[in-house]
């Protein structure tokens, strides 16, 4: 038996190609599919089966392209109306070689939520492993706010989930979860990625409540951010996403064609390091790092638009638009040929963005200068250190803020090390801020005794 686990970065999702006996199985595959059919074929394998423990919410499920693949079935959960695939049943078995794959309904984090539970049939009746999709995860457990107006019931099942289903599966059993630290699925999960179910009973912060009462009262309190491109991805996982293989690359394009399909409506993402979209960037593009994409591209993009890239070299290219596909965005026209110095030897205009070291932000402080300092991150992080004086606003949360943040005065954004900071910059300038500066380093610049965090 082979489980290979596949893992999409910035998503943080997780999933798993299962092989034995010639025969294999995948649970949620991501949307550029082609990886599992390859990673099968290379073992001598077919995909037989696809398994999506439920509808996901943060990227597009890539179940209907490989089906039409591999011939593989589909199934998922039977409390919504697929537009796809076959319903699996709580019970049902499915097996190919020594392996034997049993569904277990475990709602909660959604109501059509199941988990696939491991059994080796060669070697014990007994499972060895479980894939859990949002339930359990390694060092969290899903979130449950999804339905405003049964929150408690979403809790709720989600503890019987857990508790009376998963972990007494035995303390041995494997932990296969859908997602990984740094998910918008939850929000403490560990580093690492492998764990048992007797380590998470008694690790799990989540897990270490002394009965059902006191964990819906955990879980209805819990705040978690709800990305506005959510609702596009459960669209698309509900009723099949737009075909997406053969992804071919974007087309260059000349410095005076970017100019021309930007004035013609384009949106620019400039995907390079904050370091250097500072030093030079083009007036109304949308500074979003290239590793940040997964994370906060839905945020900020719309979907109808047409999107052109600025990249720091052509390999990033299909990294990029890997990223923005895997959630829903397929109107990439093409990227800056050359980038930004065929731009400015093209005598374009550009700006500049200034970049202000940590020292200064604590000299001005000190000083009683009148200026704003923007905390971008998140309102867990905020609590635990920042400047005095900062204002906070969630990074994911600015465009519908933006009459919140004075203009008569300079803008300092902040953030964890520099890289939200440059997301939040671009947008005040994108929104007409005239005086705006980002502080590189941010929080972790501070760390180094550069300057005094305060905490709430």
């Amino acid at each position: 038996m082979l489980i290979e686990k596949i893992k999409s970065e910035g998503l943080s999702h997780l999933s798993y190609l299962i092989i034995e006996g010639g025969y294999g199985a995948v649970v949620d595959p991501r949307r550029d599919c082609r990886i599992y059919m390859d990673m099968a074929y290379e073992k001598g394998a077919q995909i037989k089966y696809i398994f999506e423990t439920h509808r996901n919410e943060d990227y597009v499920i890539g179940s209907v392209e490989l089906s039409h693949m591999t011939g593989a079935q589909i199934y998922h959960g039977a409390e919504l109306p697929f537009a796809y695939g076959n319903t699996a049943s709580d019970g049902d078995v499915f097996e190919f070689g020594q392996v034997r794959l049993k569904v277990m309904k475990t709602p909660g984090h959604t109501f059509e939520s199941i988990s696939l539970v491991l059994y080796d049939k060669a070697f014990s009746p007994d499972p060895i492993g479980i894939f859990t999709g949002d339930a359990l995860f390694i060092g969290d457990v899903g979130r449950t706010d999804f339905f405003p107006d049964r929150k408690e019931e979403s809790a709720g099942l989600l503890y019987d989930s857990i508790f009376n289903k998963i972990l007494p599966l035995g303390d041995q059993v494997l932990l296969y979860p859908g997602h990984g630290a740094g998910s918008v699925c939850g929000s403490g999960m560990a580093d690492r990625e492998f764990s048992t179910l007797g380590f998470e009973k008694r690790n799990n912060n989540s897990l270490q409540f002394k009965n059902k009462e006191e964990f819906v009262r955990f879980k209805t309190q819990e705040k978690h951010s709800l990305p506005p491109y959510f609702s596009r991805i459960e669209d698309y996982n509900l009723n099949g996403p737009p075909a997406l293989e053969p992804l071919y690359p974007p087309k260059p394009m000349p410095a005076d064609h970017f100019e021309e399909a930007m004035q013609k409506g384009m949106l620019v993402v400039d995907t390079r390091s904050p370091e250097a979209f500072a030093g030079a960037y083009i007036p109304g593009s949308l500074a979003i790092p290239l590793h940040m994409l997964p994370a906060y591209a839905g945020w900020f993009l719309p979907y109808d638009t047409d999107l052109g890239l600025i990249v720091e070299s052509y390999q990033d290219l299909d990294t990029a638009q890997r990223y923005l596909a895997r959630i829903g965005y397929d109107r990439v026209m093409g990227f800056l040929e050359k980038g930004l110095h065929e731009w400015a030897i093209r005598g374009k205009f550009y700006e500049t963005i200034p970049a202000v070291h940590a020292g200064e932000l604590q000299r001005r402080i000190r000083d009683k200068q009148d200026f704003t300092i923007l905390d971008v991150r998140t309102r867990e992080e905020f609590a635990k250190g920042h400047l005095p004086g900062a204002q906070h606003i969630y990074l994911g949360h600015m465009p519908e803020s933006l009459n919140d943040i004075g203009s008569s005065r300079p803008v300092t954004t902040f953030c964890g090390s520099g890289q939200r900071a440059i997301i939040a910059a671009s947008i005040l300038k994108k929104n007409g801020f005239k005086d705006v500066e980002d502080c590189l380093g941010s929080v972790q610049a501070c760390s180094r005794g550069v300057c005094e965090l305060v905490r709430e």
